[in-house]
């Protein structure tokens, strides 16, 4: 298990090494201007299409990165990681093109597109607990009783040093951004926007943005008490019970705000991104837009860059969303 008290921030340094390691195995994804959503907004709104990246989710770019820095001997064991989704397909993905074995614990009732992507890539799927918390738990177990290496999802700065690299992308592209938001499940991407920001553009406000119905993250960075909290949100990129504190960490330093947002601001921000953009943004995706919403007041006439962090949204969420 990984002692998150020992673990080193990353430094802009790791995060270009990062960023040469994984860009072949990666998009370099597109940062959109969107008339309609600016007019919603009244601001200056742009997005970075995460969505559009391989796997429909940003979480690629951490698992090429941290698995691209193991050992022979860990590609060996194999790894070994709990998701909700997204993380998992993304440890499944580098573990396969790095020649190694995968598994991928999932709460069950995960999502559908998500499960059968990570199977598709290879990874040994185990559907155990009704939450994140207790996947992780069974993942755990699997690597003690079968010598895999562990992968947790938010304590690796690997991981954290990987996604940062949308960020850089987006300085690289657009000046002059008064705010980013970023969603916030584990905090891997927001904490490595923060870093960036910090680094590339300072006077940037970077605003965190979490589902009021799974809060611990938000609780965590206020208080800086790590503790369990009622999960019931449908964005499963968020659907954390507790938050996790080499992440939180990084943010109770760096992050300026932070927003919890309601299902049906979600929701409605999934339908607004289909309407104003016409591509499709999954729950946790929608959770920077549906906070840009309500901070509407406080953004306008700003220079705003929203995170579409992933796209992996299944049918019958889509459905139901629309309905």
């Amino acid at each position: 298990m990984t002692d998150s008290t020992k673990l080193i921030e990353p430094t802009m340094a790791d995060i270009q090494q990062a960023r040469s390691t994984i860009e072949k195995h990666v998009l370099r994804t597109p940062l959109r201007h969107y008339p309609m959503l600016s007019k919603l907004l009244d601001a200056d709104v742009w997005v970075k299409h995460e969505n559009f990246q391989l796997l429909g989710a940003f979480k690629v770019r951490g698992g090429i990165n941290l698995v691209s820095q193991t050992s022979d001997d860990e590609r060996k064991r194999g790894f070994v990681t709990a998701s909700s989704g997204n993380h998992g397909q993304s440890i499944a993905y580098a573990a396969r093109a790095f020649g190694a074995e995968c598994t991928v614990v999932l709460p069950e009732g995960a999502n559908a597109a998500k499960a059968g992507s990570i199977a598709a890539l290879g990874a040994k799927v185990i559907f155990h607990g009704d939450v994140f918390e207790r996947s992780k738990e069974r993942a755990e177990e699997l690597a003690s009783s079968e010598g895999m290496r562990s992968v947790h999802a938010a304590n690796e700065p690997a991981l954290i040093a990987g996604v940062a690299t949308y960020s850089v992308e987006i300085y690289e592209d657009l000046d002059n951004i008064d705010v980013l938001i970023a969603p916030i499940g584990a905090g891997s991407g927001a904490s490595g926007a923060c870093i960036v920001t910090d680094a590339l553009s300072p006077s940037t406000r970077v605003i965190g943005a979490q589902a009021k119905n799974a809060p611990a993250g938000y609780h965590a960075w206020k208080s800086g008490k790590f503790e369990t909290y009622p999960m019931s949100t449908a964005a499963e990129g968020l659907a954390t019970e507790s938050a996790y504190t080499f992440p939180i960490g990084i943010l109770r330093n760096r992050l300026k705000d932070f927003v919890l947002v309601e299902e049906s601001e979600i929701e409605s921000a999934i339908k607004h991104y289909v309407h104003t953009t016409r591509s499709l943004v999954e729950h946790a995706g929608a959770a920077s837009l549906a906070a840009a919403i309500r901070l509407k007041e406080e953004l306008k006439g700003k220079r705003v860059v929203l995170i579409a962090s992933g796209g992996n949204i299944t049918t019958d969420q889509l459905k139901a969303v629309l309905a």
